[in-house]
């Protein structure tokens, strides 16, 4: 295991050869630079916090990946406890009395749940030790049908669209053995949401999505909504706005149909979920009914769902930096994801981050 004074040596030559400042770590960790500078010297210990804080302020200075920096930086601290959970999940399974396929549907409920609250980082640790049980609990479809969720939301945990798109298709062929049609469509759909959301991966978020839509058929559902809604955003990303928008009047006509309830889970779309999928569609077309929208998520998004609401600013901050106030939108995104305990933060917000950096007036 790697002391506090390897672990502080490494923080403070990254942090160096990336020319980061204390003072910006600082304050994105909100300590004082006599803080971290024991944390360097290996006199303190760098906690979760910290260690997002370094991640977020070299990933800033070197236009890095948030997924290059997490196993060099927070790996070591991380992946310990990662493991520890893991194993102590996979023997107490195994030495205890077997979980029924109902208590496994109720742990993934319970999970779709905390993803939406919490985020990726706060589940991935759980799911990880969930599917190292899983693997060994294959004994009937409705035990591949879990599996094949439980991979699926993995795959949003993982840092960054390849090694997602990997989980996504072991996901499917898990789907495919659940031999259900529903799990099969929920599967892809919501493979096509994550990649056509963040705007990564469009081939595959298209791929997904088409799957989706050819095994649902006419028959309403989450996932088909999920699919849809993917779709339309990989086709926004393409430049395609009438396909794009004849394909968000086919994600409402299906919102009407299934009529979710207000549940707030992973596998349930109350309303003010659709506007924020709704919200950055439009704000991506550059139509101001991007404006609408957000209106309804501020309206109707449950106070605890602090997430959501970056989300709906990053989107303002799109909007901004498109409508020509570029450095203003940059400014804004920034202030919006600071705003968010480094816990919360996910690849989906660094990513919408980055779009907002990377428009142009006009665009």
């Amino acid at each position: 295991m790697t002391t506090d004074a390897e672990q502080g040596c490494q923080l403070r030559q990254r942090r160096r050869e990336a020319g980061v400042k204390l003072s910006k770590v600082a304050r994105l960790a909100q300590r004082s630079e006599s803080h971290l500078t024991n944390v360097e010297h290996g006199r303190r210990s760098a906690t979760p916090e910290i260690l997002s804080a370094y991640e977020r302020a070299i990933r800033e200075s070197t236009d890095m990946r948030r997924r290059d920096i997490v196993t060099g930086l927070a790996g070591a601290l991380l992946a310990p406890q990662a493991t520890s959970e893991i194993l102590r999940t996979g023997f107490t399974s195994r030495l205890g009395a077997r979980p029924t396929g109902d208590d496994w549907e109720e742990q993934l409920d319970g999970l779709g749940r905390s993803y939406m609250a919490d985020g990726a980082t706060v589940v991935q640790t759980q799911l990880a030790a969930d599917l190292a049980v899983l693997q060994h609990a294959q004994d009937s479809p409705q035990m591949w049908s879990i599996t094949a969720r439980s991979m699926a939301i993995y795959g949003k945990t993982t840092k960054g669209p390849s090694e997602a798109i990997e989980w996504y298709d072991l996901a499917a062929v898990a789907a495919h053995r659940s031999q259900d049609r529903d799990t099969e469509v929920w599967v892809a759909g919501r493979a096509a949401l994550a990649l056509g959301y963040e705007g990564a991966a469009t081939p595959s978020a298209l791929r997904y999505a088409d799957k989706a839509i050819t095994l649902a058929g006419a028959t309403p559902s989450a996932g088909l909504l999920n699919a849809l809604m993917g779709k339309a955003h990989a086709l926004t990303t393409r430049g395609l706005t009438n396909e794009a928008l004849d394909t968000w009047d086919h994600v409402l006509r299906v919102y009407d149909a299934i009529s979710p309830d207000d549940q707030v889970t992973d596998f349930n779309y109350p309303y003010w979920r659709l506007c924020v999928v709704a919200s950055l569609l439009h704000a991506r077309l550059g139509d101001p009914e991007a404006e609408y929208w957000q209106a309804e998520v501020d309206k109707y998004r449950p106070a605890n769902m602090v997430r959501f609401k970056t989300h709906v600013e990053l989107h303002r901050g799109l909007m901004l930096a498109r409508s020509g106030d570029y450095r203003g939108g940059v400014e804004y995104g920034e202030a919006a994801l600071d705003a968010l305990p480094v816990d919360k933060r996910s690849q989906s917000l660094y990513l919408m981050l980055d779009e907002i950096k990377a428009s142009k007036a006009g665009r």
